[in-house]
């Protein structure tokens, strides 16, 4: 099997020309094979009438010698019968093998017929002509030995095939290289890529469809050295969110062993050992949860069923979180009739809330509205709280990401609750967008369709 696309265009041109040109030769040659015999049988009929006035104007003897000296003997053969079978013939013939005259023939000739035939195609041609001298009639054949014109046409045949399959050769040996020289790029391209390096840099200039090929692998190679690149930063952020609780639960479980600990010590070691347990517990539920929404292997359970009164009652269900901040709610929840996954939207009020509570001043102020315009459902929730940074706004949607490390520990969170809302308003083919200035408070602005898609 042959491996190489060079070796492969090549052969596959050079088969290609090699087969058209046959194919071209043959059918040029049958197209005008019947013209070129009708011209030979009008050429040689000729001949051999102009011969036939030669021999009843002049004697036997000078119309045989005037015979015998025309200059077309170079292209015909002539023979001339008597009754007996017995011929005269003038012409060589050249190493040509003349066609066979049969007796049948002779009689035919000889009682006034015409005899024409060919024998071996565009190549001979046969003519039998009644010829009256004083001696009495005898028989003509003339052939043609060689027509002018189909030598001619066989010859520029095969000359044309020669330079067509010679200069085909050279052109698609120069073509072939440029062909295959994209395709060698995105070859070691994809090898580098596996190996991990993603600086890779085509160049590859050409419009054509190994123009939009290489197009399409240098998106795709971006993708993934951004995939590889959030990959790492999982890992990173992964083994940062256990250690933590890791160490606490280690250390204090440590601690606990000793004999003369105190026993409100003992206690508090076993909640903290307890809350950082459950930490890692929620932690990993979250990761489970995203892992399914990501996957959209989350199928969604459709209920039509009134929001306003769902963003109520999370409010109510969250009210210890509020109520010991002194945070009161704002709200201007226009009654709404929306088809979605409750249980899912639950989970994005949830989140939502619990930030703007988590990063809210003492006495702050949380706006909670909803609107509606022909197609879509918008819910906006505004806190007067520590704000986001124009920089960390492209980011606050990422697994992990924690807009204000330094005050991690103080809020606490594994940074994973944005991505979760995020991908559950994506699953309802909706949107979401924040608006925020440091120091200013935040809004969080989700656009739900009122009829979510099926698919």
């Amino acid at each position: 099997m042959i491996r190489s696309l060079y070796i492969r265009v090549v052969l596959t041109f050079l088969l290609s020309v090699i087969g058209g040109t046959i194919i071209s030769f043959f059918v040029s040659t049958w197209i005008f094979e019947e013209k070129l015999n009708d011209n030979a049988q009008i050429n040689l009929r000729n001949f051999g009438q102009d011969i036939v006035r030669i021999y009843k104007i002049l004697p036997l003897d000078e119309a045989d010698s005037f015979v015998s000296e025309m200059k077309q003997l170079d292209s015909y053969y002539i023979r001339i019968y008597e009754a007996t079978g017995q011929f005269q013939s003038y012409g060589a013939l050249n190493g040509h093998k003349p066609a066979t005259v049969t007796m049948e023939q002779i009689k035919k000739v000889l009682d006034g017929g015409v005899v024409q035939d060919t024998p071996k195609g565009i190549v001979t041609v046969l003519l039998g002509l009644p010829l009256k001298t004083e001696m009495g009639t005898k028989a003509i054949f003339l052939e043609m030995l060689a027509p002018p014109s189909a030598s001619f046409v066989t010859k520029w045949a095969l000359i044309f095939a020669t330079c067509s399959l010679i200069a085909g050769s050279l052109f698609i040996l120069v073509a072939s290289v440029f062909l295959v020289r994209p395709i060698k790029k995105l070859t070691n391209a994809t090898k580098r890529i596996a190996s991990g390096d993603f600086n890779v840099k085509l160049n590859i200039k050409q419009t054509s469809e190994l123009g939009t090929l290489a197009r399409s692998f240098e998106e795709m190679m971006h993708d993934l050295q951004q995939l590889e690149q959030m990959r790492r930063e999982f890992v990173t952020n992964v083994s940062h969110e256990v250690q933590s609780p890791l160490t606490s639960i280690s250390g204090y479980a440590i601690a606990l062993k000793k004999v003369d600990i105190a026993e409100n010590d003992r206690s508090r070691y076993l909640d903290i050992i307890i809350a950082e347990a459950n930490r890692m517990s929620k932690m990993s539920d979250n990761l489970l949860k995203l892992s399914l929404l990501e996957s959209q292997s989350q199928q969604l359970r459709l209920v039509t069923f009134s929001l306003d009164e769902q963003i109520r009652r999370v409010i109510v269900a969250i009210q210890p979180q509020w109520s010991a901040r002194n945070i009161r709610f704002e709200l201007n929840l226009k009654a709404i009739i929306l088809s979605a996954d409750p249980d899912q939207l639950n989970q994005v009020w949830t989140n939502i809330l619990g930030n703007s509570i988590k990063f809210s001043k003492e006495g702050g102020v949380i706006n909670v509205s909803i609107k509606q315009d022909i197609n879509n459902v918008i819910v906006r929730i505004s806190d007067t709280g520590i704000g986001i940074s124009l920089e960390d706004q492209k980011r606050i949607f990422e697994r992990f990401f924690k807009a204000d490390r330094s005050h991690s520990r103080k809020y606490g969170g594994s940074g994973m609750g944005l991505a979760i809302v995020k991908q559950i308003v994506l699953l309802h083919q909706g949107d979401i967008q924040v608006e925020s200035e440091p120091g200013q408070g935040t809004t969080f602005i989700v656009n739900l369709p009122i009829t979510t898609p099926t698919d």
